[in-house]
């Protein structure tokens, strides 16, 4: 029954459509917990992802879940909120579960022992959002410090020279990426320019916070580029709230290219990564990986960026 029920050979056509039509008859479903055990495989995926609430995430996880879907899987979603002890927490659990591999947004840069206890747990793991190098996991990444230098030259080319960047921590990969591109690119400028850097909350409250605080140091500031699409919204709240206009009085980027930032007003000129590709490939890269237990080499995708240009920044007069 059991190899008429699976395709399995050995099988009479005939006698295979009568199981299969008893068995729906009775309403039969094959356990899948059961042939797990069999196999050594759930056909399930874990997404580990650091702030569900950020759009960014919305669009990753449908390439990662219609990817997932289209080779028989289904994808278990975990929200770590920026806790690097519930991301561990939930790393665990999904282990526990006999998950076949899971894709991780880590919330901090992994040094080597962090990265010996992921490997310790004994299932794939491909890193999101963060660079191949240092890292003993396969990884999908945009290539965030080509789009910090896409925004410097863009703010360049428009006349800002009293230019600000707000980002989150001071080491979070693809922020940090994207920090050390855009300062790199004004520095090597051909009138080199030192932006001001303020580190902090990469999330809307955070950047209303971190641009309150810039405002009051820095009044003259004409340009300001978020780490991501959801911090520039908080900057856009913060120059709104303080009677700044915008792009008037202060252009403002972002990076990402969330659907929300051809809503809000203005639009907001931004970075734009391929959200649900990235997603898509990770799933991709992880079944392969778990298709081949015993060959573990890293695979690693790195996605191109490009500029969006919308009504948030202007040009200036010296």
């Amino acid at each position: 029954m059991s190899r008429a029920l699976s395709g399995g050979y050995g099988v009479h056509e005939r006698t295979r459509e009568r199981v299969l039509a008893v068995a729906e008859r009775l309403g039969y479903r094959p356990n899948r917990l059961a042939r797990s055990l069999v196999t050594g495989r759930s056909h399930s995926i874990g997404l580990v992802i650091s702030d569900i609430r950020n759009p960014f995430f919305a669009e990753v996880a449908r390439g990662a879940e219609d990817a997932a879907q289209a080779a028989g899987c289904d994808l278990v979603l975990c929200n770590s909120d920026l806790d690097a002890e519930k991301q561990m927490h939930y790393v665990r659990s999904l282990r526990d579960k006999r998950i076949d591999g899971i894709l991780m947004n880590s919330v901090w840069a992994l040094e080597r022992k962090q990265q010996e206890q992921l490997v310790a747990l004994a299932v794939p793991i491909v890193l999101l959002t963060r660079p191949a190098s240092g890292n003993a996991f396969s990884t999908v990444c945009a290539d965030n410090e080509a789009g910090g230098a896409v925004a410097a030259r863009y703010l360049l080319e428009l006349g800002h020279r009293k230019i600000a960047h707000l980002t989150g921590p001071r080491r979070h990969g693809n922020l940090t990426a994207r920090a050390r591109g855009f300062v790199q690119a004004l520095k090597s400028a051909p009138e080199p320019i030192e932006p001001v850097v303020l580190h902090g909350t990469n999330n809307f409250t955070g950047a209303i916070e971190l641009t309150r605080k810039l405002l009051d140091t820095r009044p003259g500031i004409t340009a300001i580029f978020a780490g991501n699409d959801i911090m520039a919204f908080g900057v856009v709240r913060a120059l709104i709230e303080a009677g700044r206009r915008i792009p008037d009085e202060v252009s403002v980027m972002g990076f990402d290219n969330i659907e929300l930032s051809a809503v809000v007003h203005p639009p907001l000129t931004t970075i734009h990564q391929p959200k649900y590709e990235i997603g898509q490939a990770a799933v991709e890269i992880l079944l392969r990986l778990t298709s081949r237990r015993g060959d573990q080499v890293p695979e690693h995708r790195l996605f191109g960026v490009s500029l969006v240009e919308r009504q948030s920044c202007r040009r200036v007069t010296a």
